[in-house]
């Protein structure tokens, strides 16, 4: 699936509302959502990221919200990017041709390296985030779907068997991915059931983030440099985010073999590194 990009015609319009000063060099910048195009501004007055929101999280409410959340948040000190202002109505929401436009100041920083310590620095600022926005207001009301106990996740694993079936990999092997699709579907049907038995319809409401992964910080010494992609954040129990973080944290990249991995994934070594690192705080 390619990438969307910005037309020139479309850049000229819309970077006539900034006042960026003279343009020294534009470049794509491949991350996140392939129907968001993004772009890297060198500017004389600095450096600053263009982006086109994806169909579907361009709602005007949807936007402002995401908006009024990260200036709460840079009111309280949380590292988010700071969104910049159109020159002549001074607002941080530009629509042009049925499009939604947004601009940040860039902030650099590094990858996520997978260790141990910015993995913990990850779950610290998660705890952070979540007490920032307990005073948060809104009037709007953002959307409340996750992926507990949710008939789209079981439709989609019920379509596995049927959208995989035409893949190389599958011929001969499909009675394998049908018993492993249908102990998939239990599995899920028995974690939403076992979450429900706790009350999960009674636990408060929060604003979550509700898309805490690597990809989405920037890390400097170990620890976390800024948070972004605030695109996601809606009203869920924070259980909601320390669970997708846990899941999105935990994936391991590169070799999976068990011989590759690092060694604080051993249990009791874990615990020690846990019990140390929490006696600092």
């Amino acid at each position: 699936m390619d990438r969307e990009r910005f037309t020139p015609g479309e850049l000229a319009v819309v970077l006539s509302h900034y006042d960026l000063g003279i343009i020294e060099s534009a470049r794509e910048f491949p991350r996140g959502s392939r129907r968001s195009p993004k772009l890297l501004l060198k500017c004389e007055r600095g450096r600053f990221l263009l982006k086109r929101r994806a169909p579907g999280r361009d709602d005007e409410q949807r936007v402002l919200f995401s908006h009024a959340l990260l200036s709460h948040l840079r009111e309280r000190q949380f590292p988010v990017p700071r969104l910049m202002s159109t020159r002549s109505r001074q607002e941080t929401l530009l629509v042009h041709n049925g499009h939604t436009y947004e601009l940040f100041e860039f902030t650099s920083g590094d990858r996520y390296d997978g260790s141990l310590d910015e993995t913990l620095s990850a779950g610290k600022m998660l705890a952070r985030f979540h007490s920032a926005v307990q005073d948060f207001q809104t009037a709007w009301h953002p959307p409340a779907a996750s992926y507990h106990d949710n008939d789209l996740v079981r439709s989609g694993l019920n379509a596995i068997p049927t959208t995989a079936a035409s893949h190389d990999s599958v011929s001969g092997h499909e009675a394998e991915l049908l018993s492993m699709t249908q102990e998939l579907y239990e599995r899920y049907d028995d974690a939403a059931a076992r979450v429900r038995a706790l009350g999960y319809a009674d636990w408060p409401p929060w604003i979550v983030h509700a898309d805490w992964h690597p990809g989405n910080m920037l890390f400097h010494e170990g620890r976390v440099h800024v948070v972004l992609d605030f695109d996601s954040a809606r009203v869920q129990p924070r259980a909601v985010d320390v669970a997708n973080a846990m899941l999105q944290f935990s994936i391991l990249r590169g070799d999976a073999s068990p011989e590759q991995w690092p060694e604080y994934f051993d249990e009791a070594r874990m615990r020690r590194l846990l019990t140390g690192y929490s006696s600092k705080f």
